[in-house]
């Protein structure tokens, strides 16, 4: 893998970085460095790093803002890409939005009710990036991504392909979509509503003061797990009496018991056992085995 990885960096040359920590990338703000990584800012270093990983055959992970990720504190034995540049551009035509992977998802709501467009104001809560969102299908507020993506541009970086593909192709579902490892999102396209600025604005605001009234700050990556069927994975936690809770250098908040919150400095691992402590303390107490809404990355993943 050592001598894959130097061949890429080769081909890379100085977009490539070695040994780059990942924790100041993520909003846990802990965890390992990534053996090389690339800042991609335009489509020819995109297609440039594709090439590069298609040939060497290296692992790779698109780290995004990183608000919805936990690295080992071992770290990433690949490549790490993340997007910038260009692909945090907006254009809004009429009721069509496109944004690139790296935009803002608090930018294109934000953007979107300035130009009198609606059915956005939901993803002003949601600090990650558009490629990231379509990526797990995020949501809130009663809404989602796929009520209003209709395609995306997706580079595959294991082969090369670089296209715009349909949203009903992408099987999006709670939390949920057919995007592989590897398949960066560029952009994505969105088909909003004619609306009324003042009223989405006035929206946003209430979003954004729901949040800071019902959900903690800090050093944490939003909902820890998936919500059950018919019931709430926050309701489960504190049920069980996990809510507080703490492993090492990471605690369950005592605002919202879905939330892990990670100590200044502190450590990716514990959040991990953390996470598997309140896995086992729900399924013994409830018999609900909750599924994680986190990416992890460089963990057990039989655990």
């Amino acid at each position: 893998m050592t001598d894959a990885l130097d061949r890429v960096a080769t081909r890379l040359g100085g977009l490539a970085r070695r040994d780059v920590p990942l924790g100041h990338l993520t909003t846990y703000r802990v965890g390992g460095a990534a053996d090389l990584f690339v800042t991609v800012t335009r489509a020819s270093e995109l297609r440039a790093v594709a090439h590069a990983v298609a040939a060497e055959r290296v692992p790779t992970l698109v780290v995004g803002r990183g608000s919805n990720l936990l690295v080992a504190d071992v770290g990433f034995r690949g490549l790490a890409v993340q997007l910038a540049g260009e692909f945090e551009a907006v254009a809004i035509d009429g009721t069509t939005v496109t944004a690139g992977g790296a935009a803002s998802l608090p930018v294109v709501a934000r953007q979107s009710a300035a130009a009198g467009v609606t059915g956005f104001e939901w993803a002003v809560g949601v600090p990650g990036s558009i490629g990231g969102a379509v990526r797990m299908n995020a949501g809130g507020h009663g809404s989602d991504m796929a009520a209003s993506l209709t395609r995306v541009h997706v580079v595959d970086l294991a082969t090369g392909e670089d296209g715009w593909v349909a949203a009903d192709r992408l099987a999006l579902s709670y939390r949920h979509s057919a995007l592989g490892p590897t398949q960066v999102v560029a952009a994505a396209e969105l088909h909003l509503a004619t609306g009324d600025r003042a009223t989405s604005e006035a929206e946003i605001a209430e979003i954004v003061r729901w949040r800071r009234t019902h959900q903690p700050g800090g050093q944490n990556a939003g909902s820890v797990f998936t919500n059950p069927p018919g019931d709430s994975a926050g309701r489960l936690i504190e049920a069980a009496g996990a809510k507080g809770l703490r492993v090492g250098s990471a605690h369950v908040s005592v605002k919202h018991a879905n939330f892990i919150q990670a100590d200044e400095g502190g450590s990716a691992d514990d959040v991990w056992r953390l996470m598997q402590t309140v896995r086992a303390t729900v399924r013994e107490s409830a018999g609900v085995d909750l599924e994680p809404e986190t990416r992890l990355v460089g963990f057990d993943a039989s655990t």
